[in-house]
């Protein structure tokens, strides 16, 4: 038995991303093609949201019913973790119970103990520090439009948040560059820049970060939790809309993402997601089979 977490990209070997990446592709290809495949018959998955999302529940729910197997979605108000259960104790009981566990939280430190005292795998499905499932996506994307990220330049423009971080991450996995166009004080962990100091930059100015640009990839201003902050995030941040305008600076075949929901008329223009750039809608499409990819990989590791 093989027990593996994907807490972060760094969970997995490059060649494992590579060859996870090539899958969901194949599953997506499969499933348009009306192609039945089961690998997951009788398994259950359980998804522990502490933070809600559209996107997630969707995409892992459906996932598992794609994959012949089925998911338990708990709340808060569902589980004891949400009156004061011990994360340990959580983990524990929960994991000889189901297959695999997903999890959106807060603190990457809860996610983590978790793992620790998980007898299945565990994902992370989002904390504050890294948002890996949707990386998987990106890249997914990517390769699907314009094939190998090695040694293109991405451009990430907006807060150092979990999803820059993630992209961080797959800069170093991936080979590619990053530029992080951010106001001061929004910087990504310094732990990480200087980690990846050979693969990452930081700009103040989201033009320089775009000229030439492969990928455009922003986000929310305000991430889940920094609701009362928005003001001042706006204010902060004016001048780092991705529009039409700006885009003209990247690269002329360069794609542009966001993990969504999307807020029109502050990071992006009221019709960026609709533009010749844009390919959001296939990147959120692909969480679902990405994660599927990621769901039969994790499985069948522990089978080992």
């Amino acid at each position: 038995m093989a027990l593996r977490h994907f807490l972060t990209l760094q969970d997995l070997s490059k060649a494992e991303l590579e060859t996870l990446l090539q899958r969901a592709v194949q599953l997506k290809n499969q499933h348009r093609d009306g192609i039945d495949s089961r690998p997951c018959e009788g398994k259950v998955m359980a998804m522990i949201f502490e933070k809600s999302s559209t996107r997630t529940r969707v995409s892992f729910e459906t996932g598992m019913a794609q994959l012949g197997g089925s998911a338990l979605f708990l709340s808060p108000n569902d589980t004891q973790l949400g009156r004061g259960e011990p994360v340990e104790d959580s983990a524990r009981v929960i994991s000889r119970m189901v297959d695999i566990i997903m999890i959106r939280t807060f603190g990457h430190d809860r996610i983590t103990t978790f793992a620790e005292y998980s007898s299945v795998p565990v994902i992370n499905a989002l904390t504050d520090e890294f948002h890996p499932c949707q990386l998987l996506a990106d890249m997914q994307t990517y390769l699907e439009h314009r094939g190998s990220i090695r040694g293109k330049k991405v451009a990430w423009v907006g807060d150092g948040n979990n999803m820059c971080q993630s992209y961080m991450n797959a800069a170093d996995m991936l080979d590619f560059e990053l530029v992080i166009a951010c106001p001061e004080g929004y910087e990504p962990s310094q732990a990480l820049l200087d980690k990846f100091s050979n693969r990452v930059t930081v700009v103040r100015n989201p033009a320089a970060a775009l000229e030439g640009a492969d990928l455009v990839v922003t986000d929310t201003w305000a991430s889940m939790g920094q609701e009362e902050e928005k003001k001042l995030r706006e204010k902060a941040f004016a001048g780092f809309q991705v529009n039409e305008a700006i885009m003209e600076l990247a690269a002329p075949d360069a794609l542009f993402m966001h993990c969504l929901p999307a807020y029109r008329g502050l990071e992006i223009s009221d019709t960026m997601l609709e533009s010749k750039w844009s390919v959001v809608w296939d990147e959120a499409e692909n969480r679902l089979h990405a994660q599927k990819a990621l769901v039969e990989f994790l499985l069948a590791e522990m089978a080992k």
